[in-house]
């Protein structure tokens, strides 16, 4: 039996590899058993549905943070988000995404992805010195978690915060893409950690390196087939839109496990509805570096071979870096452009969405540096310009936080100068990342600002 599935699968590896140019359009999976001296009934090699409940665990996570009343649910919301945070012992409900009309969702809750996941355990540890304190991220998320709890709705009117975009987008990377290019793409791609001529642990039917690399592809968050969807498709897949093209097997139900797009792959999606090719570029990748650890058929991989996965490694964490920062700076656009509306009327629409906005750019910022690579002077000067708050109407921002854990708005910023800042941020994004997309680019604004700045001040001296 053991010999003649042997020949199956090398069978179809052959063909995989065979394939050539068709790769372009194959899907991620499924792959064979390849795992020596296997003998069990698996036929399909992948798995990643840990990285999955993960990602149902983070969108859950954000939108508790908006149930917050002020204070009076403080306390019983925050056990309920670090249940989500920390895991359970109960089987969790998936708060988001869910099913709606036009969109029904296979799963209802966690355990019927995976069982015993949470987000602390795979959080970045490292110090965040985008916040104050000098706290590991993970502690810097525990904070959020406590603020969004004790909030109204996810909001902060003084400060300017929005909790759960600062819980989702800081998460998106810490967890996310933390672990899958300072872990997965990382040590675990070296000769002597997880081989790939033995399982990956006890009683596994897939090999070290196999379910390694899976289990990067599952932080990217993409569906198996999104590589042959278009940028607005998997865009609205992520939205909770399009079942058609998310129901890639037509069984009319929407599986998270293989046919959602999770928030990486949604951003990526983003980007390239201006025109790059992120999406493809790391799900091609991740899909190439699959098939050449499949064709070794479960012998350890050559050193040649480990080479040519830590190329395709490469273009994974590159094109991954460059889509966080994307995000940052279009949100930097966007603050920018929220900033002309306050000027124009600040009414309380105006100023949560200035919030939203903020929150979103600050996480990003945050994920940016929650990689394997240390930015250096690009972090410090990226963590001064965002600041640790947005500058407020009254020309204040959070400078600090004091050891009740109470906000100090010790530093000044005009409206004018942050919206300056904001342009500095974009500025950066180009010149230390390359950014192509570019969405809500506000660069050309920066001139007309500062001649604008320039003959304000010339007036006054005057």
């Amino acid at each position: 039996m053991l010999a003649s599935k042997l020949k199956l699968t090398t069978a179809i590896v052959a063909a995989t590899l065979t394939a050539g140019a068709a790769l372009a359009d194959d899907v991620y999976g499924p792959y064979p058993v390849t795992l020596k001296g296997y003998d069990g009934d698996k036929t399909n090699s992948v798995s990643y549905s840990g990285q999955v409940a993960r990602h149902v665990l983070h969108d859950s996570l954000k939108k508790l943070a908006g149930k917050g009343d002020g204070g009076n649910n403080a306390e019983a919301l925050e056990a309920m988000m670090l249940a989500y945070f920390d895991g359970s012992d109960t089987d969790l409900e998936i708060v988001a995404p869910v099913s709606k009309d036009g969109f029904p969702v296979k799963q209802a809750t966690l355990n019927e992805i995976s069982s015993g996941k949470n987000i602390s355990g795979k959080f970045y540890k490292g110090a965040m010195l985008a916040w104050p304190g000098n706290h590991s991220g993970v502690d810097v998320a525990r904070e959020f978690i406590s603020y969004a709890a004790a909030s109204e709705k996810g909001y902060d009117a003084v400060n300017g915060y929005d909790w759960g975009q600062l819980i989702s987008k800081f998460t998106l990377g810490a967890m996310a893409y933390n672990q899958a290019v300072d872990n997965y793409l990382d040590e675990k791609l070296e000769a002597d950690n997880k081989p790939n001529n033995k399982a990956y642990k006890d009683g596994a039917y897939y090999t070290g390196k196999e379910h390694s690399w899976d289990e990067a592809f599952g932080y990217f968050g993409a569906a198996a087939h999104s590589v042959n969807l278009s940028a607005e498709q998997n865009y609205a897949i992520a939205k909770g839109k399009d079942l058609a093209s998310a129901d890639a097997n037509g069984d009319g139900v929407v599986d998270l496990k293989t046919e959602y797009v999770f928030g990486p792959a949604y951003y990526a999606a983003d980007a390239d509805k201006a025109g790059t090719n992120y999406m493809s570029t790391i799900f091609s990748a991740f899909r190439d570096g699959r098939a050449l650890i499949t064709s070794a058929n479960g012998e350890a991989l050559t050193d040649a071979q480990r080479d040519q996965l830590k190329a395709y490694a490469a273009t994974i964490e590159t094109n991954w870096e460059k889509v966080i920062a994307e995000a940052v700076f279009k949100y930097a656009g966007s603050v920018y452009k929220d900033i002309d509306k306050l000027k124009e009327g600040a009414d309380d629409a105006a100023v949560r969405t200035y919030a939203k906005h903020w929150g979103e750019l600050k996480g990003f910022s945050m994920a940016l540096q929650s990689g394997k690579n240390n930015l250096g002077a690009t972090a410090f000067d990226m963590n001064w310009l965002i600041g640790f708050g947005p500058a407020m109407l009254d020309g204040k921002m959070v400078s600090d936080i004091d050891a009740d854990g109470n906000f100090v708005r010790g530093r000044e910023m005009s409206l004018d100068d942050y919206q300056t800042a904001m342009l500095k941020v974009q500025g950066l994004m180009v010149e230390a990342f390359g950014v192509e997309a570019r969405k809500n680019d506000m660069i050309g604004s920066l001139e007309a600002l500062a001649n604008k700045l320039g003959t304000t001040e010339s007036a006054e001296s005057d």
